[in-house]
């Protein structure tokens, strides 16, 4: 089995419009959860989300790219470039045949199908946009990436709720490593903060009116939150031989399913996941130091999600930061693991550990460090990033910081 590396990656989220912008946000433990600004919000009782305000398409999409772009792969292919950019990746032909893509979402073009909605239903109309069927497609991202970046080995995405990103990059490590591939443009988008998801999302009472508190006594439920995240992978001889910088080394992959029930979480299916991924890499838990958590602010999720990471981590549990991001950017549903991979290398790389903000009384069903509301300075050599979906589908991922 090959050795596989980061060498490149790119971020869209509300808390930045870049890479480092995103990782900046972490550091300073600052929310980029707000008042929403999108059609209808009157109507909504949830008035609030991680959105990407500051981002804005039109200033990086020409009129005719925008026609075939909902906002969902605006984000992706803006992440993709980024992260080929900082990579300084650059594929002759016959290396472009054995470079994937691979990307996770849930929903994809949610803009796009909220405005063909209006479009016949309140308006009227008979006829939509002609290019809506390319537009909301749930490969629209992927595709689009593979074309503008010439790669022409395996593209598919993946779609498993909000564990799709995680299990797209879980899938394009193995295809990596395995020798199915030698380099792979990976992560995930989202795009869901319009009307209909929101009050789609309003139906299942999982939504916070306030602010997202994960692991924190008086946390009352979720916020949506948009962006993309996207990493390049390669293996290990190839990012070395032509002289790429190295932002972790990706070493397991682990998934389970609890094949229970459609939307309440299990601490077994979670568990079996983390302990997957720790023995695909070889990894004793004493090893990890911080783990990112799926952590959505739900009663069930952050005291399941807990008693999973006591279950396997036994006396170890103490020992290890354990933060939710999604306090900051929301929960970003199919792009969320790829939002959030970029904390775990942050905290690789660079030694900074998320903080889980917005942490006001302790839990004692989370009785975790849960790095609460100020990130701190540490290093640690190995980290896990966590991701359970409705459906019971988990797909949890382990890193190491790169020594050579």
């Amino acid at each position: 089995m090959r050795r596989v590396v980061v060498t490149g990656m790119g971020v869209v989220s509300a808390l930045g419009q870049t890479a480092a912008a995103h990782c900046e946000g972490l550091s300073e433990g600052r929310s980029g959860i707000g008042p929403l600004d999108i059609t209808d919000i009157d109507r909504l009782t949830v008035k609030i989300g991680g959105q990407a305000k500051d981002y804005d398409g039109t200033a990086r999409f020409s009129r005719s790219e925008l026609s075939l772009l909902d906002r969902c792969t605006q984000m992706a292919l803006t992440a993709a470039d980024e992260a080929v950019t900082a990579a300084g990746l650059e594929l002759t032909e016959e290396e472009s045949f054995r470079a994937a893509t691979v990307i996770g979402t849930a929903l994809t073009g949610m803009g796009t199908v909220d405005d063909a909605y209006r479009t016949v239903f309140q308006d009227g109309k008979n006829r939509v946009h002609p290019f809506v069927v390319p537009r909301l497609m749930a490969s629209a991202p992927c595709s689009h990436i593979s074309m503008k970046h010439g790669l022409k080995g395996p593209a598919f995405t993946v779609t498993t709720a909000c564990s799709s990103a995680n299990h797209a990059m879980g899938q394009a490590f193995q295809m990596v490593r395995a020798g199915l591939a030698d380099v792979a443009l990976t992560g995930g988008a989202e795009a869901p903060l319009v009307f209909g998801v929101m009050k789609a999302w309003e139906g299942l009472r999982v939504m916070t009116r306030d602010a997202c508190r994960p692991f924190s006594a008086d946390r009352n439920g979720m916020v949506q939150g948009e962006g993309a995240a996207i990493y390049v992978l390669e293996t290990l001889e190839r990012a070395q031989a032509r002289g790429a910088t190295i932002l972790a080394e990706i070493t397991g992959f682990g998934m389970s399913a609890d094949a229970g029930d459609i939307v309440q979480p299990s601490a077994d299916g979670a568990g079996r996941a983390i302990r997957g991924a720790l023995m695909d890499a070889g990894m004793d838990a004493s090893e990890v130091g911080y783990i990112n958590a799926h952590g959505t602010g739900t009663a069930a999720n952050d005291r399941t999600e807990c008693q999973a990471v006591r279950a396997v981590f036994g006396a170890a549990a103490d020992g290890v930061m354990i933060s939710s991001t999604k306090s900051m950017h929301g929960h970003c549903l199919g792009g969320a693991g790829a939002v959030e991979m970029a904390a775990v290398i942050h905290a690789l790389k660079n030694g900074v550990i998320s903080p889980t903000i917005n942490h006001s009384e302790p839990d004692p069903d989370c009785d975790l460090d849960v790095v609460p509301n100020v990130a701190r300075e540490v290093a640690v050599k190995a980290a896990l990033s966590n991701s359970f979906a409705f459906g019971g589908l988990n797909a949890v991922i382990a890193a190491r910081r790169f020594e050579g």
